[in-house]
């Protein structure tokens, strides 16, 4: 369900959207904090008002405290334990006190008013955020955290007595002497910062354990232990120090070529009309063409009314609009990722080409994502294999509807190239889309490293006490499926041999045959081959 007013996605049984904060199903009109430009900040959610990047709202007037003072979703200002203090109609808060309609907020020298959202207000919710960055994964002087935070070297942390209150932690820069003070919960999660866990496992991690409130509180302490340098890799903080790497690791290291700024371009994409993706009429149509685009395409290949990489009875030019094909779809299924964050009313700062070895393909960073709900996330990672699956359907359909040439050629191929990327992306086996849902819908972080970790144990022959059922049946759905994938691609090699050699030498064929037989059982080969040879020569000795 979308907005009526700025077309985002609503929580179920939300009173107010979450984005502009127009109020839903006759709840009252929410209060709107209103700044000295005249941006509007809708209170439909805690908000954190200071100078610290990472606060919901960022002021800059130098009497306003880091971390000044808060409002909850209720509308009731509390005091932060700032230093020029809070004030609320001239009487200055020490305790909580409720917001009305007018009322008048001083935080040291800066003022904020308090008004009922009028119908005329701006729609869209405006922050200010830190340059470079958002008001939930902040950058500090143009760094990013990295995908493994740590906490670098020289620094010591003392707990105080209980009647220190509430911040009773002090962390201590032993290099220049500075302080930083946390609570109890913030230094439970300050000693996961050993750069042992990625972002997103930290993630999961603390919404574990503090549910909707975690991600906030991992942004704030990020935040302030990377302007105080007490994080490895972030301006302030030590260089992170790199392994060296063998040759095949260097070879297989991921190259990236970024582009940035095209957050503007998907959200003017989004206004124009990709909401309307979004609408349950159009999301049934989706299912629909799914499902019937499947069906057409194994009609297709069971006729055999087409042949991969084969277009006017040339292979080569066959291969040419696959890989175009694979181009167009790869693009479609980048925009389909950037559309859904956007219907969350996040947005996308970067997107690239990848390399690995001589492969590439391109991405979208969707990080933004990863402090968005469960159910959020993984609408985020389905949209791309969605897209490259309604693709196939439509270029499925085409080709099923078209008589006999080289256009029906060129759509067989397309639904081909568009079907393989999508069950491509849906491979719980590789950190693509359908693990990432996986690992989402489980909650299970960090799920494929433990699982490798779990069946290489159990197939040295070593077990443990704690092993978890969970991960050992991923570890077979994984292996299941990556099987499934190479029997597939066996069977529609055989399929098409004598057709595929009425175009191509003998030896081009069975080369081609030969390379995605081993391509598709390769990630099978690599889980399974090491533990398996280390148990072998284990008892050999």
């Amino acid at each position: 369900m979308l907005c009526h007013s700025c077309r985002r996605q609503l929580e179920r049984g939300a009173s107010y959207c979450g984005s502009c904060g127009a109020p839903l199903n006759g709840a009252p009109a929410p209060l709107e904090l209103v700044l000295d430009g005249g941006q509007r900040v809708p209170v439909v959610h805690e908000l954190i008002i200071g100078r610290a990047p990472g606060s919901t709202v960022l002021l800059s007037d130098p009497s306003v405290s880091r971390t000044h003072a808060r409002i909850t979703a209720d509308a009731v200002l509390e005091d932060a334990g700032s230093s020029h203090g809070t004030w609320l109609d001239g009487v200055r808060v020490t305790g909580p006190l409720p917001l009305r309609d007018g009322a008048k907020i001083r935080l040291g020298d800066a003022e904020l008013r308090v008004e009922r959202r009028r119908e005329a207000a701006e729609a869209g919710r405006t922050m200010f955020v830190p340059a470079g960055g958002t008001a939930f994964l902040p950058s500090v002087g143009g760094t990013q955290f990295g995908m493994r935070p740590r906490v670098r070297s020289g620094y010591a942390l003392k707990r105080l007595d209980a009647s220190e209150g509430r911040q009773r932690w002090v962390l201590k820069d032993t290099r220049n002497g500075t302080f930083l003070r946390l609570s109890d919960n913030d230094a439970w999660v300050f000693e996961l910062l050993d750069g042992s866990r990625s972002l997103v496992e930290l993630v999961a991690v603390c919404e574990q354990r503090f549910g909707a409130t975690g991600s906030p509180r991992l942004v704030r302490l990020l935040t302030d232990l990377g302007e105080r340098g007490f994080l490895a890799g972030v301006a302030g903080g030590a260089p992170v120090a790199e392994a060296p790497t063998s040759g095949w690791r260097k070879l297989v290291k991921p190259r990236e070529k970024v582009f940035t700024g095209l957050g503007p371009k998907v959200e003017a994409i989004y206004r124009a009309g990709g909401w309307v993706l979004f609408t349950q009429a159009a999301l049934i149509v989706i299912a629909a063409l799914i499902v019937l685009g499947l069906g057409a395409f194994i009609y297709l290949i069971a006729g055999r009314y087409g042949t991969p990489f084969v277009v006017a009875s040339k292979f080569g030019l066959g291969g040419l609009v696959f890989l175009g094909g694979r181009f167009a779809v790869v693009a479609v299924h980048e925009l389909a990722h950037g559309l859904t964050m956007a219907s969350f009313g996040r947005r996308v700062d970067r997107a690239g080409l990848k390399a690995i070895a001589i492969f590439p393909y391109a991405f979208v960073d969707t990080s933004e994502a990863w402090f968005e709900p469960r159910r959020r996330r993984i609408a985020v990672s389905a949209a791309g294999p969605v897209s490259d699956f309604s693709l196939g359907a439509v270029f499925a359909l085409c080709a099923l509807l078209l008589p006999e040439g080289t256009v029906r050629d060129i759509f067989f191929n397309l639904a081909f190239a568009a079907y393989v990327g999508g069950f491509f992306n849906l491979n719980p086996f590789i950190e693509r889309d359908g693990y990432h849902m996986l690992v989402d819908g489980l909650n299970e972080p960090g799920l494929r490293r433990r699982a490798k970790e779990q069946l290489e144990r159990r197939l040295r022959g070593e077990r443990a006490e704690g092993d978890s059922p969970v991960l050992a049946r991923y570890s077979l759905w994984g292996i299941g499926w990556s099987v499934l994938a190479a029997v597939f691609a066996i069977a529609m090699t055989f399929r098409y041999k004598d057709i595929f050699l009425l175009y191509a030498p003998e030896a081009v064929v069975y080369a081609v045959m030969g390379t995605l037989w081993v391509a598709f059982f390769l990630p099978v080969f690599f889980v399974l081959g090491k533990p398996l040879w280390q148990r072998v020569r284990g008892v050999g000795a």
